[in-house]
């Protein structure tokens, strides 16, 4: 992958990790039209990069990412409806993008994640926030909604509990957020990398195409009747036993050694 310099993202590449940060503390990661066009385009390379393992997000500084930009947002209240639909379709298709990428996708949540920014912290695949991070779905409190990222909240706090947060656009503590399943875990904030490593280790001892189809499976099965997940369920496990992945898995599990994709 051709190194790419973007100005609100860092990023690289290290043992088939790719590590993003949103690169803008001095407004507290707030995300703007820059930020979605150049997460887009590293979340497409990234997709170019075969022996890629997992990607790990996180914002610079004491912030994960506060939402919208404040001088974005100026701009954004002058514009057409046509002009608001296009950028936010744009942000719609960078959240399915990272919420159906083919490597876990990692929240590693430094901080506050406000407004859309929560959006970042529901399209991860694991999310782990240090104890001090505050979440809120704060749009109701400017006469929006959480509209774009609705789709993978409710995937993950239910129905229930995001009627709840939509409504009240309460701020609430990490373990409160991982109390309703909006983060994974959470941690003492010096504790945060070593999670995060700990779990980079499981990930990379499994096996990289059965990870891609658990995720797939994890998503897709929720919306399906019986008459559609017992054929789509046995031809899955039925493929993976025959791929040279499941090869390699069963035959090293039988010959009690490690198989190939752990690297030695």
């Amino acid at each position: 992958m051709t190194k790419v310099s973007y100005s609100t993202l860092k990023y690289e590449i290290r043992e088939s990790i790719a590590y993003i940060t949103f690169c803008r503390p001095e407004v507290h990661n707030a995300f703007n039209d820059t930020v979605i066009y150049e997460m887009t385009d590293l979340f497409n390379k990234l997709n170019e990069e075969k022996e890629l393992r997992a990607v790990v997000l996180t914002g610079e500084g004491k912030s994960f990412c506060a939402g919208a930009d404040l001088n974005w947002m100026k701009r954004v209240i002058t514009q057409s409806f046509e002009e608001n639909l296009k950028e936010s379709n744009a942000l719609a298709d960078l959240f399915a993008m990272i919420y159906n990428f083919r490597c876990p996708v990692i929240g590693k949540i430094n901080g506050a994640a406000i407004g859309g920014g929560v959006g970042f912290v529901a399209v991860c695949d694991i999310a782990i926030a240090g104890e001090k991070a505050v979440f809120s779905f704060s749009e109701v409190k400017i006469g929006l909604v959480p509209a774009c990222i609705g789709p993978y909240v409710v995937k993950k706090i239910g129905e229930g509990k995001a009627r709840e947060f939509f409504i009240t656009g309460e701020r609430m503590k990490a373990k409160k957020a991982f109390k309703i399943g909006l983060v994974n875990d959470y941690v003492n904030d010096d504790k945060l990398d070593e999670a995060v490593n700990d779990l980079l280790k499981m990930i990379k001892s499994s096996g990289p195409e059965a990870i891609a189809v658990a995720k797939i499976l994890a998503s897709s099965v929720p919306n399906m009747s019986e008459d559609e997940y017992k054929p789509f369920t046995a031809e899955m496990i039925a493929k993976l036993r025959i791929s040279d992945e499941g090869q390699e898995g069963m035959n090293a599990f039988l010959e009690k050694r490690k198989p190939k994709w752990i690297k030695k």
